[in-house]
């Protein structure tokens, strides 16, 4: 993904990650979506399922996986921001709900892992 700064490369893994995604006929819905709680860096459909999409990216898998990193604090953020968007967007309300991770590896020829399903709100009304 070159020499740039950390913003330049997440941007960079995230559009990889829009593209391989669209590519696959999901369709957007929002990108970077802001509340108070946190940020989603991609909302799509696939069919009929509101997908909920964080994406994370790693030069080197040698420490841990991209994937990983998504750990439970991270996964309240997104979903409370999830249940914001929601509410904010009635009309996604009656959609199955899904959270899915994107991991972006490596610079040049970066590998993309879409984990299905990686997380699940527990004792949420999402």
């Amino acid at each position: 993904m070159g020499q740039r700064n950390t913003r330049d490369v997440g941007r960079q893994a995230e559009q990889l990650a829009f593209d391989f995604l669209v590519a696959l006929n999901l369709r957007p819905v929002a990108r970077n979506f802001h509340s108070r709680g946190g940020e989603i860096d991609l909302i799509m459909l696939d069919k009929d399922c509101l997908t909920f999409i964080e994406v994370r990216y790693r030069l080197s898998a040698a420490f841990a996986p991209a994937s990983h990193t998504v750990d439970h604090h991270k996964q309240r953020k997104i979903i409370r921001t999830a249940a914001m968007f929601v509410a904010r967007n009635r009309q996604f309300a009656q959609f199955t709900m899904r959270f899915d991770v994107i991991a972006v590896e490596g610079n040049e020829n970066a590998a993309i892992d879409w984990i299905k399903d990686a997380f699940r709100p527990i004792n949420s009304t999402l």
